[in-house]
């Protein structure tokens, strides 16, 4: 079992916090304080103990060159707001003297928030130096950016190796609840995927293809799934290359006794930019100047039943393209479906869903929204995460 904050005595201690305040700016303004505020939590414990808290995060993909339009003052001005009552500072550098001689100058209950990780080089080279220089300015590394965890990087697996270490509130929750759908789900299990991409989603299908019940399949991946069972779908987007394993799936469910799901109508469109062109058309009966753009209402009615039955549900990938009005209702249907089933535990993750369920004002009826898309995905594949991995025991 890894560590958790719960594990340490932090009073008067350096603790370098690794969070994910990738927030997204326009104009230099934050446009969601999502991220922030889901931080809040782990920053109040650790303050309320005294330590001695130096923040560090990544923003954006400067490509290891300091670039003013990610830098994280922005961030640091917002963190001001968030937490009226505590001392800030902010460091112009991430590792290196300045930085040295500001987290040993810090008082209990004090913040010091570095610049943006990735103006390094050796952040994401996991390059020993930025590893020495980021280890230099804590006594204790608490990893809860859980967006990192997949990747080996200085701030997220390096320094993990340098210090005594643990999981933050925000990780250890994501932690708990993937372990707990994947190792003890109850049943029955139910997966929603979505989304444009096949190639995403191959090593998470075969994953979950021997612990769920039912998959059901919508988004630009579906195509792919009908056209391997000769299914007409117009000009829609299909994977040529993921037919055959696609083919293979339907059949292993089959041997597995795991329903596949698939759409029975569409709302279709000439061009995703063409919203006056929308109809609703049966499968097999798509125009072939025509795409899929969202699953149709007798699909919705077919998902709501497996929905409704479900104890344990996870999603990934909208069912549409949710960004345009008239191809939404398909992931905002299946959004209101999950969150009326008070009986299940219901996980979702991946950027694009994640954004649309809060686009629709739904998040609060979700058992658990990831923070995670690359690492949510790799723990559905039945991966290991590099950066939780790594972390004290």
């Amino acid at each position: 079992m890894k560590k958790t904050i719960y594990d340490y005595d932090f009073e008067n201690k350096r603790v370098l916090l690794r969070v994910d305040f990738n927030v997204p700016l326009k104009d230099g303004k934050i446009t969601s304080d999502v991220r922030m505020t889901a931080e809040l939590p782990t920053i109040e414990y650790l303050l309320a103990r005294r330590a001695k808290l130096v923040v560090c995060s990544h923003l954006g993909r400067p490509d290891g060159k300091r670039d003013e339009k990610y830098s994280l003052k922005p961030v640091f001005e917002h963190l001001k707001e968030l937490l009226p009552r505590t001392k800030i500072y902010f460091c112009d550098e991430v590792v290196g003297e300045t930085a040295t001689k500001m987290s040993n100058e810090l008082k209990g209950g004090e913040i010091l928030l570095l610049e943006n990780l990735r103006f390094e080089a050796g952040e994401e080279q996991c390059d020993d130096k930025m590893v020495e220089g980021l280890a230099e300015l804590a006594d204790i590394f608490v990893f809860d950016a859980f967006g990192t965890s997949h990747r080996k990087h200085a701030s997220t697996y390096g320094v993990a190796k340098k210090l005594p270490s643990a999981m933050g509130l925000l990780v250890q929750k994501e932690v708990e609840t993937f372990e707990e759908i994947l190792r003890e789900p109850k049943k029955p299990f139910v997966a929603i995927l979505g989304g444009a991409k096949i190639n995403d989603k191959i090593q998470v299908i075969e994953n979950l293809l021997q612990k769920v019940d039912v998959i059901l399949i919508g988004g630009g991946m579906c195509f792919t799934f009908l056209k391997a069972i000769k299914g007409n779908v117009g000009n829609s987007i299909v994977d040529d290359e993921q037919i055959d394993f696609c083919y293979n799936v339907i059949k292993e469910a089959i041997n597995r006794k795991v329903k596949i799901i698939l759409p029975v109508d569409f709302v279709c469109a000439k061009s995703i930019d063409d919203e006056s062109s929308a109809e609703i058309y049966k499968l097999d009966k798509i125009p072939d100047d025509c795409m899929g753009l969202d699953i149709g209402p007798k699909t919705i009615k077919l998902f709501k039943k497996y929905i409704k039955r479900a104890k344990t549900i996870v999603w990934n990938g909208p069912m549409g393209v949710y960004e345009k009005e008239m191809f939404a209702n398909g992931t905002k249907s299946v959004a209101e479906l999950i969150t009326k089933n008070k009986r299940v535990l219901s996980v979702v993750g991946g950027g694009d869903v994640v954004s649309a369920v809060e686009k629709f004002g739904l998040k609060d009826g979700f058992s658990h929204i990831s923070t995670g898309g690359g690492a949510s995905l790799k723990l559905l594949e039945g991966k290991n995460l590099p950066a939780i991995d790594v972390l004290s025991e």
